[in-house]
């Protein structure tokens, strides 16, 4: 099992996305990543998937949706029970946010981007 593995949520081939940013960010912090969007892509060696697959070894789920398009996904996200969420800025969610305390994942408002940048990821 890989450890520290990212689910980036919102996932984007535009390379002037955050979401696309963080991916590359991630990989050359050499950690492990998953990525969902709305379309299939890839962003250097990660694939960009559009379903949802079964997972229990995410770590960390890291979202660049806005919070309407953030509700098809609650069950989903809930379901792959992850150490924490980070809601980057944009994608603050309050009702998100409870339901994740309440099962016990740490819910963090911050950016990916300056986490890893920080060396705080």
């Amino acid at each position: 099992m890989e450890k520290n593995k990212t689910l980036v949520l919102g996932a984007s081939e535009n390379t002037a996305r955050y979401s696309n940013m963080a991916i590359k960010r991630l990989r050359q912090h050499q950690q492990s990543v998953v990525a969902i969007g709305n379309k299939e892509g890839k962003v250097d060696d990660v694939t960009i998937m559009k379903e949802h697959p079964a997972m229990n070894d995410v770590d960390t789920v890291t979202l660049y949706l806005n919070p309407m398009n953030q509700k098809p996904y609650y069950d989903y996200i809930l379901s792959l029970k992850p150490r924490r969420i980070i809601f980057n800025p944009g994608t603050e969610n309050e009702e998100l946010e409870r339901m994740a305390a309440k099962e016990g994942i740490d819910v963090l408002e911050a950016c990916t981007l300056v986490m890893l940048g920080t060396g705080q990821y």
